[in-house]
């Protein structure tokens, strides 16, 4: 079992035991409030079990039908996320409203309040650990998991502080109203979701300090080359795809333009990890002066 599919297995027992904690927060208090906090942590568990199934989907190697993998089913994981969180939101944007024209005093908020303390802590903790190993991996899955679960832990804590004004003041119109609050922060994390995995889909350029260390890694090992033009990148799940056309001297050996181009790919590869070169040689009749120049 890959490092990915372990972390993604554990976000689905992790996601489970908040949600239960969570579901018991708000049924010991009936704080609409906490409700909205553990209807958040049921799309956490929806996400976790889709992130599992996207990571190990994109694991598969390349076949016949799919000839560059299938790493982008963690981009489809991460869209899928986004539209749950949202449904979430609506949900809890319904009974913040219910809430709001029928106030309910809450029971046992010191009780309901340190479960949801806990529930918080483990979630911090569970989020930091999948930044962490999601950077490594590269795995847009488990980083989509994270930051979800990074705003869950926001917008948590933000329940708890405000829930306990409610108890201290008896004001009971502030349960709904963080309720709601509480609605509009997770749309918010639901778009920023939505909108960076369908870029992943059609394919954006790698961000620019990426490709500026690209292009600074193809003029330093390129000697004796010309210049590279046409530079295209994009990302693929964990994968880089980056392709270019090197000009050489139109009188160089073909096996001296093979080695300068098996140098740039070894350095590439050194710099991005998991990702695929392809390298067009042409003759010094087709530089374009332009794109990038060899040192």
């Amino acid at each position: 079992m890959s490092r990915a599919t372990t972390l993604a297995t554990g976000s689905v027992g992790v996601a489970l035991a908040v949600l239960g904690l969570k579901a018991l927060a708000w049924w010991l208090t009936g704080s609409v409030a906490l409700m909205a906090d553990a209807l958040e942590s049921i799309v956490n568990v929806a996400a976790a079990v889709a992130a599992l199934l996207a990571i190990r989907l994109s694991a598969a190697p390349p076949d016949a039908n799919h000839p560059y993998g299938h790493a982008k089913a963690e981009y489809f994981s991460a869209v899928l996320e986004g539209v749950l969180i949202v449904v979430a939101a609506l949900l809890i944007l319904n009974e913040a409203w219910g809430a709001w024209q029928a106030p309910r005093p809450l029971a046992l908020p010191a009780m309901g309040l340190a479960i949801s303390a806990v529930a918080t802590a483990i979630n911090a903790g569970w989020s930091w650990q999948l930044f962490r190993a999601g950077r490594r991996l590269r795995s847009p899955a488990l980083l989509a998991d994270a930051r979800h679960l990074l705003a869950d832990v926001v917008t948590s804590a933000g329940v708890v502080v405000g829930v306990g004004a409610v108890a201290l003041t008896g004001i009971l119109w502030l349960d709904p109203l963080l309720a709601a609050l509480t609605a509009v922060n997770i749309l918010f994390s639901g778009w920023r979701l939505m909108r960076e995995s369908v870029g992943g889909l059609m394919d954006e350029a790698v961000e620019p300090g990426l490709l500026a260390r690209i292009r600074g890694l193809v003029s330093s090992e390129a000697a004796g080359a010309i210049e590279a033009h046409d530079l295209r990148t994009r990302h693929s799940g964990s994968t880089t795809f980056v392709e270019f056309h090197l000009v050489v001297p139109g009188d160089m050996r073909v096996a001296e333009a093979h080695e300068i181009c098996d140098r740039i790919e070894a350095a590439l590869k050194a710099e991005l990890g998991s990702a695929v070169i392809t390298i067009h040689v042409e003759p010094e009749a087709k530089a374009k002066h332009q794109g990038v120049l060899v040192l």
